[in-house]
């Protein structure tokens, strides 16, 4: 009997042992229930702060990227300004060198002209004073020649006609036919070997005629040469003539260039404008749209506070 009454009174300590366990287990978890509230009020508390930073750095990338969208656009005003500025100065320095270049290009063609002209009459005058000085002389010379044989022709007709009445008048005396014979041979001897040595001066004179027509022949085809250069001469003008009409039209040209570059200036210059003012005029919170090839990514990406490099992360 000692048996079973002791039974029930060991399930009792059992029944406040469970029981004290299960408080336990219950605080346990009631503390455990309000750990886990107050760490998801906790995380509740910092989704609303991070939304918070959230709109916070959308707002300031926004404002950032309008910011970068009026700074990029004064940098292009600025860097069209200066290109235009260095495209004008450019241009004028290439125009005043073209300029400058045609105008020594003139000034030594006509010196050339001038210098070549002089040189050509300059040789073609003494040319031709020498020319007339030769004949001058050749005729000089010819008359006193041509005066001299008539001198010595008449000379020698005349001593011929003496010698003749002298052997006709010799002939006619019958007792001395002979008489004078040989001293008439001889004198006509005389006569035929200075007859000889004036022919043979003739002969030389003759040559130094020859010589002198060669001469004169040769300052013929010199003069023929000259007018032949003076032809050559004016054929080069009439090229750099043409060549002067080429280089003006080339600077034509390069002005129609110039102003067919600047048109084409201003003309991308609007189409940047345009595309800027579409830019601006775009969804302002919808940066996903922007793409990589348009002005605003590229000049955004490329300095150092781009908006895809603003950090994300709470200050």
């Amino acid at each position: 009997m000692g048996h079973h009454c002791c039974k029930p009174y060991i399930c009792l300590q059992c029944l406040d042992k469970t029981s004290e366990r299960a408080l336990a287990k219950e605080k346990e978890l009631s503390i455990e229930l309000a750990n886990i509230r107050d760490e998801v009020a906790f995380n509740t508390a910092k989704c609303e702060k991070l939304q918070k930073e959230k709109e916070t750095l959308e707002r300031r990338f926004e404002e950032e990227l309008r910011r970068l969208g009026w700074q990029q656009q004064a940098e292009v005003q600025e860097l069209q300004e200066r290109l235009q500025q260095q495209f004008q100065a450019e241009s004028a320095r290439l125009q005043a060198e073209h300029q400058d270049q045609l105008l020594r290009m003139r000034c030594q063609h006509q010196e050339q002209v001038e210098d070549i002209t002089a040189s050509h009459e300059a040789a073609l005058l003494e040319m031709e004073n020498n020319h007339t000085v030769a004949i001058t002389i050749l005729q000089d010379d010819h008359d006193h020649k041509v005066q001299e044989l008539m001198s010595t022709h008449e000379f020698e007709k005349k001593e011929l006609e003496e010698n003749f009445e002298k052997l006709r008048l010799t002939l006619q005396i019958a007792l001395a036919p002979y008489q004078h014979l040989e001293e008439d041979m001889q004198s006509l001897k005389q006569v035929l070997e200075m007859k000889n040595q004036q022919i043979h001066l003739q002969e030389k004179k003759i040559i130094e005629l020859e010589k002198l027509v060669e001469k004169n022949i040769i300052l013929e085809e010199r003069i023929q040469v000259l007018q032949q250069q003076n032809e050559d001469l004016k054929a080069r003008i009439d090229q750099n003539t043409v060549v002067t009409r080429q280089l003006s039209e080339e600077n034509a040209n390069l002005q129609e260039y110039v102003e067919k570059e600047t048109q084409e200036k201003k003309r991308l210059s609007r189409t940047n404008e345009e595309l800027l003012w579409k830019l601006q005029t775009g969804d302002p919170t919808s940066p996903i749209k922007l793409s990589p090839t348009s002005p605003v990514y590229r000049g955004s990406s490329s300095g150092p506070s781009s908006p895809a490099r603003v950090s994300t992360t709470p200050r």
